[in-house]
């Protein structure tokens, strides 16, 4: 079994392009993140002596919240089906102090890359595995009443069996129900074990030991045939897959190809003051130091070396600034881009453009109520207007906004749908006026409501 790796080779450009199918805007970022994926694919191009000297050039992105950052970063992870995680860095706390500790953002990416790595396997198997989970399926439905050894019984029954298979795959036999034997999901040892600060893996290495000390249980279940045909299906994937190896080449994988987006980071901005909480933001940074410069983090799947995983950080910055975080931490985020507050401009295209956009979504919702919904351009105008307004006189959440505004739209639509069926309602700004009027109209409304 190889590694995961990416379906396709891309370009900067060509990434760009898949970028823009959902992300309006943030050229320069979209173009530094592109960069970063392909020198990923330029350095396993290089000798091997020089390669593992080569590093990931990180990237800071700056700029308010709901302007793209974390979406930027989690689409261009999916183009390459790099293992990915998004933590928050104001969730950890300095070593000594209760709180996460920052070596668990490595575990928890490790975890995601075996379950990449592990979904692909059940894939690949899923064809095997199905032919396995009917044979036991049959087992069940024609069962062998003859002596054990008994050839001429079997050869009697194959007819029969062939029978059944045939209206098994039909579907004929979706409306039965077999007993079947199942495994019961443990939902915890009964034991409480209480993590500390820098203690998590000790947790989770202590639960996998106990869980391997106590015993199995099942019990007898009647279901219907698909429900039944699914859970044999997963018995025999697992049976065909072999998990050291895929933990094994899930921690290559993470090594080569993982991508860690880590927000707030200018919640950890500030140097020590000599009191008060700025100690433990610089401690949090001196700690996020050692994973982001390159060590080895042990896992349940094996050590994990951090060289060449790429971290992209974010925040807003309106208070601190990226110089504010300690030289060491500057050092190692080289690239750093300016994301751009959104325009009403902005807003429409959001509202439109891309292969997500939320008017699309919104009518493929209603559709399934068999509601028609179209939106006119002055009313999509309108909505882009109500963003920008509201977003300059209180806070400024970015597209988030847009989510709001539509949901308060739509909401007597969106409860009255099922006995709309067949009707066709048109979305204009004197209807958008009317179910906004009041909250608009009141400032301090708006801020709680929009």
């Amino acid at each position: 079994m190889a590694p995961a790796q990416s379906h396709t080779v891309l370009t900067p450009r060509e990434i760009v392009a898949e970028l823009d199918k959902y992300i309006i805007g943030q050229d320069d970022a979209k173009r530094a993140v592109a960069v970063a994926l392909r020198n990923r694919w330029r350095r396993q191009q290089v000798p091997e002596d020089l390669r593992d000297e080569i590093l990931p050039k990180n990237i800071i992105m700056i700029g308010p919240t709901g302007v793209g950052k974390t979406e930027i970063a989690r689409r261009m992870a999916r183009l390459v089906d790099a293992p990915f995680v998004k933590v928050e860095a104001s969730k950890f706390t300095e070593v000594g102090y209760v709180g996460r500790d920052v070596e668990s953002i490595i575990r928890d990416l490790t975890d995601v890359g075996v379950a990449m790595l592990r979904k692909q396997q059940e894939d690949a198997v899923r064809e095997k595995a199905m032919a396995n989970a009917e044979d036991r399926l049959l087992e069940i439905l024609v069962p062998d009443v003859n002596p054990p050894g008994s050839s001429q019984g079997l050869e009697a029954q194959q007819p029969t069996r062939e029978k059944f298979r045939r209206k098994l795959r039909d579907g004929e036999l979706d409306e039965r129900q077999v007993e079947l034997e199942v495994q019961e999901r443990s939902g915890g040892l009964g034991i409480d074990i209480l993590p500390m600060g820098g203690l998590e893996q000790m947790d989770q290495s202590m639960r996998d030991m106990l869980s391997a000390f106590m015993p199995k249980r099942s019990k007898k279940r009647r279901m219907p045939i698909p429900e039944a045909m699914e859970i044999l299906v997963q018995e025999e994937a697992d049976k065909l897959i072999d998990m050291d190896d895929v933990g094994r080449l899930a921690v290559q994988h993470v090594e080569q190809n993982g991508i860690v987006f880590l927000d707030e980071i200018d919640k950890i901005a500030g140097r020590s003051t000599g009191s008060g909480p700025d100690i433990s933001r610089e401690g949090v940074q001196r700690d996020i130091l050692p994973i982001v410069e390159g060590s080895t983090v042990s896992t349940k799947y094996g050590t994990v070396r951090t060289d060449h995983i790429l971290f992209i950080a974010a925040g807003a910055f309106h208070v601190a600034k990226p110089s504010d975080l300690i030289p060491e931490l500057q050092g190692r985020f080289p690239i750093r881009v300016e994301l751009q507050s959104l325009t009403k401009a902005d807003f429409v295209r959001i509202l439109t453009e891309p292969q997500n956009a939320l008017i699309r979504q919104y009518s493929a919702l209603l559709a399934t109520e068999g509601l028609a919904l179209e939106f006119t351009p002055e009313a999509i105008e309108e909505l882009a207007q109500v963003a920008t307004d509201v977003n300059s006189q209180g806070e400024n959440i970015g597209a988030r906004r847009l989510h709001t505004i539509l949901e308060k739209t739509l909401e007597e639509v969106s409860f009255e749908a099922p006995g709309l069926d067949g009707q066709h309602i048109a979305i204009t700004p004197e209807y958008i006026r009317r179910q906004l009027g009041r909250i608009l109209e009141d400032q301090d409304l708006s801020r709680y409501i929009l």
